[in-house]
């Protein structure tokens, strides 16, 4: 990185001899090479026309080397106040100088007009760096140039040049999503046969899908998204299931906090959706909508403007899930409160049922510590997959159960009554009958 920094500091000091008519070695900016050691290539992936190098390089600026900017504080002796055309604003609590459009067309254009165009088009909605959320201009006030826009770069490219392209944005208002982990493997997943033979077609997809949309021209039917819908009773397996594509392919996976997206402002969902939508574009992750009727309910008859608010959320919603080139994973308890229109948008639709009385047993031995049990391990497993509970319900059960074999009044081994009892107090807790 210190070759880049010092190519920008000759080319920045060379824009200013020649802007100023002093001695230079140079006769433009273009005759200045960069170093053989291309970062910028490197963080890309493409190769860069030297106006898009220029461009990064003074976005970057600010973050890898502030000081080699400070030669924009000149002041006009004339005028006594900054060279308007060097641009640049000031932030909250940085005190170095950062540049806008106007800043690079300075360094780009110098005393040719014409090439302004230049710099206009590399910020227009058809270049790659607006595509792949590169650098942008942002902030102009209304009325104001163009080019008197904030030249910024976005979070994920700095990841690349940080943590290698590792980028995991923290909780915010921006970015109400936290990353899932597990510890778990996919054989710690006790399901029914069938649901496991649905979930590895996600895997396929997930593993192949541009292979097959290749292979047979599939390109311009299907789009590059996955969308699944996980529903069935809470503790049946569908939070651990999503961490576990994304463990096993790699992905990191978000779920969306629905409680800091969801306002009763008008057109404040959706914009608070987007910035979930806009940071995942072009990321390799899963996002997790969990109770996801909450937001992706059924339409109503518009008699007011609440419905009609509504109402515009869900298609919104419809809208920005279909255009998703990731995966979209919707989890619901009941698969009948969500908009009908979204069905047909789901290529996997997968219902998590309570496990029947075999796979409670499986889940039963998996669960509880070998030490914990003595020679009537066998009639205590069997005794308690009768009793018709959930996998989270039975964490529930182990943990209470952990609670109090770790009293020192207790017994050393589980016993089937002290089993029972507290498989009794998880069931009432629920609101269920006990028998």
């Amino acid at each position: 990185m210190k070759n880049t920094i010092q190519y920008f500091q000759t080319l920045l000091h060379t824009a200013f001899a020649l802007y100023f008519g002093q001695e230079s070695e140079y006769k433009s900016l273009e005759e200045i090479s960069l170093p053989k050691k291309d970062e910028l290539s490197a963080w890309t992936g493409k190769e860069l026309t030297w106006e898009e190098k220029v461009a990064l390089l003074l976005a970057l600026m600010p973050h890898i080397s502030p000081q080699s900017l400070d030669l924009f504080f000149i002041l006009n002796k004339n005028l006594d106040r900054p060279y308007t055309e060097f641009g640049g604003w000031k932030g909250t609590s940085h005190n170095g100088f950062l540049p806008t459009g106007e800043t690079l067309a300075f360094l780009l254009a110098l005393n040719s007009e014409e090439k302004r165009k230049v710099v206009v088009n590399l910020f227009d909605q058809e270049h790659w760096f607006y595509k792949e959320n590169v650098i942008r201009l942002e902030g102009q006030g209304p009325g104001e140039p163009y080019l008197s826009g904030k030249l910024c770069v976005s979070d994920e490219f700095l990841a690349k040049v940080y943590r290698d392209g590792n980028y995991r944005p923290d909780y915010s208002s921006d970015f109400p999503a936290r990353r899932m982990e597990t510890r778990l493997n996919w054989e710690d997943l006790v399901i029914p046969y069938n649901l496991k033979e649905e979930l590895e077609q996600i895997t396929q997809w997930l593993e192949n899908g541009k292979t097959i949309r290749e292979k047979w021209n599939l390109d311009k039917f299907l789009k590059n998204g996955y969308r699944c819908l996980f529903h069935g009773p809470p503790g049946t397996g569908k939070t651990l299931t999503a961490s576990l594509l994304g463990k096993q392919h790699g992905m990191d996976v978000y779920r969306i906090d629905l409680s800091m997206v969801v306002s009763k402002y008008i057109g404040e969902t959706e914009k608070n959706l987007a910035k979930i939508f806009d940071r995942a574009e072009h990321q390799n992750w899963i996002l997790f909508f969990d109770e996801a009727d909450a937001l992706f309910g059924k339409r109503t008859e518009t008699s007011d403007s609440n419905d009609r608010h509504a109402n515009q959320e869900v298609a919104y919603l419809l809208q920005r899930i279909e255009d998703f080139p990731g995966m979209v994973i919707l989890a619901t308890n009941i698969k009948d409160n969500l908009d009908e229109a979204f069905f047909r948008r789901f290529q996997s639709i997968l219902y998590f049922p309570v496990p029947n009385q075999q796979l409670r047993y499986d889940l039963w031995q998996r669960m509880i510590p070998a030490e914990w049990l003595d020679d009537q391990s066998e009639e205590i497993l069997r005794e308690a997959a009768i009793i018709k509970l959930s996998g989270g319900s039975m964490l529930n059960v182990v943990q209470s159960c952990a609670l109090q074999l770790f009293h020192p009044n207790s017994p050393a081994k589980l016993n089937l009554e002290m089993l029972k009892n507290t498989i009794k107090k998880e069931l009432e807790k629920e609101g269920k009958l006990v028998n």
